[in-house]
C-alpha cells in the first residue's frame, strides 16, 4: 500500500471519527435519570433563613444551578442518604461544581434551628445551604413546589418522624425547574445529570 492511500486512508478515519462525534449525540440524546421538565415559567421565589442566620431568596442564586432537597437532621435515612450522595456528586464535578447551590430545606423548622442546620449541612459539604424560617413559610414553600410532609407522633412530644417527599429538584440557571430526580440515585447519575444541565 501507497504512502499516498495511507494517507488519504488516515485522514478518512480522522474525518468519520469527527463526523460520529458530532452525528451520535444527536442520534442517541442523552438520557436523564429523572424526569425533565419544560416549565414555560420559572420557578417560584420565596425568601427564608440561611443556616447562617441571613435572609436568602432563591433569585439569589440565579445564574446558577440549584439542586433543592426538602427534608430535616433528625431524620435517620432519606436524608443523610441525599445529601451524602449529593456531596459526593459534587466532588465528581470537581471545579463545575463552584456553578451549583445545593439548597437543603428543613421541614422541621421547631427543632433545626439556624445553629442545629449549620452543623448538620456541614458535616456534608462545606458550601452546602441549609434554609428554615416558620412553620408557615416552610409549608407555604412547601406547597409551591408540590412537596408533601408530615409530622408523625413519637414517644414523646420531642420525639418524632416527619413523613416527607424525598425527590432531589434542581433548577436551571435560567430559574427554571428542569429535573427531579428520584431518591436512590447514584452520584455518578446526578453528577452526569448536572455536567449536562450545564451545557
Amino acid at each position: 500500500m501507497s504512502k499516498k492511500t495511507i494517507l488519504i486512508l488516515t485522514i478518512g478515519i480522522i474525518l468519520g471519527a469527527a463526523l460520529a462525534g458530532i452525528t451520535l449525540p444527536r442520534l442517541f440524546p442523552y438520557t436523564f435519570h429523572g424526569t425533565i421538565l419544560q416549565a414555560p415559567d420559572t420557578a417560584p421565589d420565596f425568601s427564608l433563613t440561611t443556616h447562617t442566620g441571613q435572609s436568602a431568596n432563591l433569585g439569589d442564586f440565579r445564574g446558577k444551578l440549584v439542586v433543592m432537597f426538602f427534608g430535616y437532621t433528625h431524620c435517620p435515612d432519606v436524608c443523610p442518604a441525599t445529601l451524602g450522595v449529593t456531596a459526593k456528586a459534587m466532588d465528581l464535578l470537581g471545579k463545575k461544581a463552584e456553578d451549583v447551590q445545593v439548597l437543603f430545606i428543613s421541614i422541621d423548622p421547631v427543632r433545626d434551628t439556624p445553629e442545629k442546620l449549620a452543623e448538620y449541612v456541614t458535616y456534608f459539604h462545606s458550601e452546602f445551604t441549609g434554609l428554615t424560617g416558620t412553620p408557615e413559610e416552610i409549608a407555604q414553600v412547601a406547597a409551591l413546589y408540590g412537596v408533601y410532609y408530615a409530622k408523625q407522633e413519637g414517644a414523646s412530644e420531642s420525639e418524632y418522624w416527619m413523613d416527607h417527599t424525598a425527590s432531589v429538584l434542581t433548577i436551571d440557571r435560567t430559574g427554571h425547574l428542569k429535573l427531579i430526580l428520584p431518591f436512590g440515585v447514584t452520584a455518578e447519575d446526578m453528577a452526569a445529570d448536572l455536567r449536562m444541565l450545564m451545557k
